[in-house]
């Protein structure tokens, strides 16, 4: 077979190898930093939540019925590299996205010229940012009563002065666009200050032409009291994080970047699918699928060495960029260079060109199988529980991680944290699996994961979140591996494929999709902080009534006859006496021992 170039199995899985690797590196640089991206282009919560869930929406159920029609009509090279192409082109539309304020989008590579820091007036609210001008130490500080008459607020030429769109890594939290310098003397070691109406002063600035770009007007909380914590700051952002710019200029930003994120994602979603369908196929021509489950971990390699790329290189053009798109369009532009990679890869990626020798209705199999069987139904609803959860993390843990002070390059880190924590763990696949079983091992997962949800509601520090990411080697990991063994176990032969598809594809992203809907509404409304803490006692509330319902239910196994193939001939001796050789209650008892754990 070897002289068949087609079936060339070495040089297939060498293509293969860094096909995954480069879609890994192309995947890292956009996906994990996609919503900060939105957030700099003045898009709040709600917004990006809607964003989010139609992007999962559309890669849950677009993606399996390009791979149908592509297996159906023999066209999945071309798909493969029409998505690849495609991508690549419509990843940097994204780009050519206006932000809401421009003045958001010029860096500044000096962070010592001023502080910024959001402030509340005593007995009303104020409309804007403060941008309080250091003094030298030695001026006499400012009183809290009133203000000198040159220290009332101003207005540079524009209305607004520009500032970095990161200034929040010099401290907890960020702010609004629209901005108004007060030079306030010995700031530095001021907590609070307290404002009074506008002078005569302010009044001749150009305040008309100001409030027609933007009127922030901050929630009053009690009387003195200033936004200075993080933990504040999440309910804070959720309301006002998003200044109230006119409704017409924030409608069309939605439009634009929605537009943009469909006609990316229609592009996008099926090319992981149709790869991993197209290699299967191939190597099961020759027997050798049992080389397919080992590729996960370049594409892991792959996401790790991306995401801490991009993000170092981000940093490092941090002050070299001009263009009127946010210091995240660097992110793009890696993700357009990695498809370019990846589109000269998938010329060679091995595709079989034989046709199937009967007609394929498996996916309806296992649907039937899905509908008809508890242990699987419970499974669904496990893993769209675990979608949802997990994609509150995805959409904002690098704005909890932005607010207290987190650079790229820490964010990307600690991604790289979970994923190489799942490689270095997979050695202990068979031992977990055995020792605590199935259903132990999705329970252990269940819990970490509520464990991290717990740790990320009350992160104090940039570095905090990085402790806690090695246990997304079992949050991920550990859990991923226990869900496929229940799924290959409780499948009938010819639908493990397709209903791993169906609950990696419709469950698990049905549920991102939904999380995503419910936590943008979820942040505005209460906070980051309130969202993790109500994922964690979600996710415990289930853990219990799985492990409550799993035992009660019908443990009706299936006899697994390729075992029974394998027996030495020695075992299928009818002379032998007793049960304890005979080789089918040998096999039937094998295969309870692994069920029950």
């Amino acid at each position: 077979m070897s002289a068949n170039p087609q079936w060339d199995i070495s040089r297939a899985l060498g293509v293969a190898r860094l096909f995954h690797l480069v879609c890994g590196v192309r995947d890292a640089c956009v996906a994990p930093f996609l919503t900060l991206y939105l957030k700099q282009l003045g898009l709040t919560a709600p917004w990006v939540g809607i964003l989010m869930g139609t992007k999962h929406l559309i890669a849950a159920f677009w993606a399996p019925f390009c791979a149908f029609l592509a297996e159906s009509y023999q066209k999945r090279r071309v798909l493969l590299v029409g998505s690849l192409l495609g991508s690549m082109g419509a990843s940097l539309l994204m780009v050519l996205v206006p932000p809401l304020d421009k003045d958001l989008v010029y860096p500044s590579c000096n962070e010592s010229d001023f502080v910024t820091t959001t402030v509340l007036p005593s007995g009303g609210a104020l409309t804007g940012n403060v941008t309080l001008s250091e003094e030298p130490d030695s001026s006499p500080p400012a009183s809290e009563s009133s203000l000198p008459a040159k220290n009332t607020m101003m207005a540079d030429a524009s209305g607004f002065r520009k500032r970095r769109s990161d200034q929040s890594a010099q401290e907890p939290f960020s702010h609004p666009p629209g901005n108004f310098v007060v030079p306030v003397e010995g700031a530095r070691n001021r907590s609070q200050v307290l404002l009074h109406p506008i002078t005569s002063e302010v009044k001749e600035a150009p305040w008309p032409d100001a409030l027609k770009q933007v009127s922030t007007a901050f929630p009053l909380p009690a009387e003195g009291t200033a936004l200075a914590s993080p933990a504040n700051l999440s309910v804070a952002e959720g309301d006002t994080q998003a200044p109230d710019f006119s409704m017409e200029g924030l409608q069309w930003l939605f439009i634009l970047t929605l537009g943009c994120m469909v006609f990316w994602e229609l592009l996008t979603a099926p090319v992981e699918q149709v790869a991993d369908d197209s290699l299967y196929e191939y190597l099961d021509f020759v027997d050798a699928t049992d080389r397919y489950r080992s590729l996960w971990v370049w594409r892991l390699l792959g996401m790790s060495a991306g995401v801490c790329g991009i993000a170092a290189v981000t940093g490092q053009l941090d002050c070299f960029l001009t263009t009127d798109s946010p210091r995240g369009a660097v992110h793009f532009y890696g993700y357009s260079l990695a498809s370019a990679l990846a589109f000269l890869v998938s010329i060679a990626f091995p595709v079989p060109i034989c046709r199937q020798r009967e007609a394929s209705y498996k996916t309806v199999k296992a649907l039937f199988l899905l509908g008809g069987d508890p242990h699987l139904v419970l499974l669904a609803f496990t893993v769209f529980l675990i979608g949802a959860a997990t994609s509150t993390v995805e959409n904002f843990l690098f704005w909890h991680m932005k607010d207290h002070g987190s650079s790229e390059l820490v964010m990307g880190f600690s991604v790289a944290l979970g994923l190489l924590g799942e490689v270095l763990l997979h050695p202990l696949k068979a031992p977990l699996l055995r020792k605590l079983s199935r259903v132990g091992t999705v329970g252990l997962g269940l819990g970490c994961l509520a464990g991290q949800m717990l740790y990320y509601s009350f992160l104090w520090s940039w570095w905090s979140v990085l402790p806690v990411q090695i246990l997304s080697a079992i949050s991920t990991g550990a859990l991923w591996w226990a869900v496929g063994a229940l799924i290959e176990d409780l499948a009938t032969p010819g639908t493990e494929r397709p209903l791993s598809a169906l609950f990696r594809s419709h469950f698990l992203g049905g549920g991102s999709s939904l999380g995503s809907f419910v936590g943008g509404f979820v942040v505005m409304r209460f906070g980051l902080a309130v969202l993790y803490q109500a994922c964690c006692v979600s996710l415990l509330l289930w853990l219990v009534l799985l492990l409550t319902i799993q035992p009660r239910l019908p443990q009706e196994r299936k006899v697994n006859y390729s075992k029974l193939l394998t027996v030495e001939a020695s075992d299928t001796s009818d002379s032998e006496q007793g049960t304890e050789r005979d080789w089918l209650v040998k096999a039937m008892r094998e295969e309870h021992s692994d069920w029950k754990g």
